[in-house]
């Protein structure tokens, strides 16, 4: 195993010098998925941001119980959540990165978080909202959940 991080890390050969899509399993969005990922495309500035996280709002999110990952500035900038804070967005699980964040990287397993930690301290992690509605399947419940809020939607 080798976690998201080192995942990437053992894929960049295969993915060239270019920015890349990153998009996790354990994530649903509703129909406008493909519009999201264009979108991603089109924000994604390399000349300012080492990554670009589609994010969630924590109170329209289904199957998400946490205090939020990041807030975001009006100009996109992410600041990761203190121990003790709220915040109203969560990564929900589809970015964009730069291959050169992972210049300097640890060999075997970690967490993507490390990276986007690093990109928040340098300020080039960046965030573009969700224009829909998140589902985290990551869990028997939330997949009721998502299941659930699925069928209604299509209704």
């Amino acid at each position: 195993m080798l976690g998201t991080g080192g995942g990437v890390v053992k894929a960049l050969p295969l993915l060239g010098h270019a920015p890349f899509f990153h998009v996790n399993a354990d994530t649903h969005v509703d129909r406008r998925r493909a519009a999201n990922l264009a979108r991603l495309a089109e924000t994604f500035d390399p000349a300012r941001m080492d990554i670009l996280l589609l994010m969630a709002l924590t109170t329209s999110s289904i199957g998400y119980g946490g205090r939020g990952d990041y807030a975001m500035l009006p100009d996109g900038a992410l600041r990761k959540r203190q121990e003790h804070q709220v915040v109203p967005f969560v990564y929900a699980g589809a970015a964009i990165m730069s291959p050169s964040l992972f210049a300097d990287a640890p060999a075997g397993e970690f967490s993507l978080t490390k990276m986007f930690d690093r990109a928040n301290e340098q300020e080039r992690l960046f965030g573009l909202r969700l224009d829909g509605v998140w589902m985290h399947v990551g869990t028997p419940d939330a997949v009721a959940a998502a299941e659930e809020a699925f069928l209604e939607s299509v209704a």
